[in-house]
């Protein structure tokens, strides 16, 4: 296992599925609830730190229980088609007339994963906070280093819209 530099835990196993079943068991083994619900960034929120420790959302779980937690948060990003087929076509349309980059050829070696979990998310509230637990693939990982290198080619492209805003 290794891990990125957010403190993810990053698995080397090509779908988290069965990881998500164990979650899910072991939740309601706890007597707590699930809320499908995605803790965004806006929400004030403190990431879980165990990279080292394969079981860390275990010790999670447990952590929400001991502070009284009623439920938890889970939510889960599963590879569809026409997301990865959006993410080929605006890396064409970035590289153009360029057709053969890396990037393009990394996108496009992700078709192998469509249908798979490649992300679960784990969060739960104390005292104004919510404390998050995430898991990723590597593959993930480079499925959404993808994305965001064509969000900051948008953003220099044609300038962001708080550049505009700050102007007015």
């Amino acid at each position: 296992m290794e891990s990125c530099d957010n403190k993810k835990m990053v698995m080397t196993q090509t779908s988290l599925l069965s990881l998500k079943d164990d979650m899910v068991a072991f939740i309601e083994g706890h007597g707590l609830r699930r809320v499908p619900a995605y803790v965004g960034e806006e929400v004030p929120t403190v990431l879980w730190d165990d990279e080292d420790n394969i079981d860390g959302w275990k010790d999670f779980v447990e952590t929400a229980k001991a502070a009284g937690a009623p439920f938890l948060t889970m939510s889960d990003v599963r590879l569809e088609k026409a997301d990865l087929e959006l993410l080929l076509e605006e890396l064409q349309d970035a590289n153009f007339p360029d057709g053969d980059t890396p990037e393009l050829e990394e996108a496009q070696s992700l078709t192998a994963y469509v249908g798979k979990v490649g992300y679960i998310q784990l969060g739960f509230a104390y005292q104004g906070v919510v404390f998050l637990h995430e898991s990723t693939t590597s593959w993930y990982e480079r499925y959404q280093n993808l994305v965001e290198s064509i969000d900051r080619f948008g953003e220099i492209a044609f300038g962001s819209d708080d550049a505009d805003e700050d102007a007015n």
